[in-house]
């Protein structure tokens, strides 16, 4: 199953500001994520339906957040970076 990629648009300014590394390894996850929707972890409450992918570059954890829409064939990408501050500022952007 082919899934539509859609980018929030604090995603995508957020990634042109990264270096050319970090934004090929961002590359590499995302297509991961496409290929296995389900891999992310799950969240709940504020954020039910949300999943979290992580992944480390240069020794530092990141997460990437995603919600798939099997019915309309859609993946949603919300945000991504560091740890700190990241759920917080993630319920911030939903609302």
């Amino acid at each position: 199953m082919s899934l539509n990629l859609i980018s929030s648009p604090i995603f995508l300014r957020s990634k042109k500001k990264q270096t050319k590394g970090f934004q090929e390894e961002l590359d590499k996850q995302v297509k991961s994520i496409l290929e296995n929707p389900l891999a992310g972890k799950s969240k709940k409450g504020v954020l039910k339906g949300v999943r979290v992918q992580k992944f480390k570059y240069k020794n530092k954890l990141y997460l990437i957040s995603y919600e798939p829409d099997f019915k309309k064939k859609e993946l949603y990408l919300y945000t991504f970076g560091a740890h700190e501050g990241f759920y917080r500022d993630l319920e911030r952007y939903l609302r």
